[in-house]
């Protein structure tokens, strides 16, 4: 199968759950133009306590292979994990470029 485009394979978004932060799977499909971005997946959602106006991602920890970031927005919380070799400092500058 071709790509349908000439220039490095883009990540990809695995959309595996029915709901999501509002806003935030436009910001990952940005994120997985990243070239050092392999894979983007969204998980476990939840209620936070703190009210967050706008949508704000950050890296949290690291994983095996990448690392975990919270969205919130609103009361919502949610978990994305990241497939990379982007370091902490590559990555949060990733991500100040899609926001």
């Amino acid at each position: 199968m071709a790509a349908h485009n000439a220039k490095a394979p883009r990540g990809r978004v695995v959309l595996n759950h029915s709901t999501h932060v509002p806003g935030l799977i436009a910001i990952l499909h940005k994120l997985a133009n990243h070239p050092r971005i392999k894979t983007l997946t969204p998980a476990v959602i939840s209620r936070g306590r703190s009210n967050a106006p706008k949508l704000r991602l950050k890296a949290s920890v690291p994983i095996r292979g990448g690392f975990k970031l919270i969205a919130r927005k609103g009361k919502s919380v949610q978990e994305v994990f990241v497939i990379t070799d982007l370091d902490a400092d590559q990555m949060a500058v990733a991500i100040e470029a899609v926001m």
